[in-house]
């Protein structure tokens, strides 16, 4: 396990290294949750479009389900598991670019690698059928936050892919879980 967390730090402060000032808002905005308030809306309409009034509304009860589902699972794995993030580790502090405007205690897993991920599987799925390279734009897009994570210092490789999976597991339960709904109450 000692080996692992070397590599995962190794990684991280490779990763961490490759920005420069040049580049620090540019991924300051990436990593902000706001950010991306467009591209939500913009996937909201394209449900509504395909799918109609009645299943949107379903959608968005799911999402909210499911962007709380993760950030509460992320928050008890950080806080069980208490890997402390690499801007609250002081032997990294040197040797890193730590940019975030602010740090958490903990940092096992990611809940923004987690929700976006989770988006991008769940919409990227419903809307499959309409658009078929959507979902990889879609999680191109959750991969490019994920990393923004690390570039400002504030997670490691290893809560990124733990996050990215747990999110990726959540977006395709809760897909599953719309088609349910969507089977009762919108085919009755």
């Amino acid at each position: 396990m000692e080996q692992l967390i070397q590599y995962d730090t190794d990684l991280f402060l490779w990763l961490n290294n490759l920005g420069n000032p040049t580049w620090d808002g540019f991924w300051l905005a990436v990593t902000n949750k706001f950010t991306f308030i467009p591209l939500y809306g913009v996937l909201l309409y394209l449900l509504y479009r395909k799918m109609g009034a009645k299943s949107l509304l379903i959608s968005v009860v799911v999402i909210a389900f499911m962007i709380a589902f993760t950030d509460q699972i992320s928050s008890l794995f950080k806080h069980g598991v208490q890997r402390p993030r690499p801007c609250k580790e002081a032997d990294l502090m040197e040797q890193m670019r730590y940019i975030a405007e602010r740090c958490g205690r903990y940092g096992f897993f990611s809940a923004h690698a987690a929700n976006s991920m989770a988006i991008a599987v769940f919409t990227g799925l419903l809307l499959r059928p309409y658009y078929k390279s959507l979902i990889f734009a879609l999680l191109f897009w959750s991969a490019f936050v994920a990393y923004s994570r690390i570039y400002v210092g504030v997670h490691y490789p290893l809560d990124i892919i733990c996050g990215m999976t747990f999110g990726a597991m959540s977006g395709f339960l809760f897909y599953k879980l719309k088609q349910k709904a969507d089977s009762r109450f919108i085919s009755s």
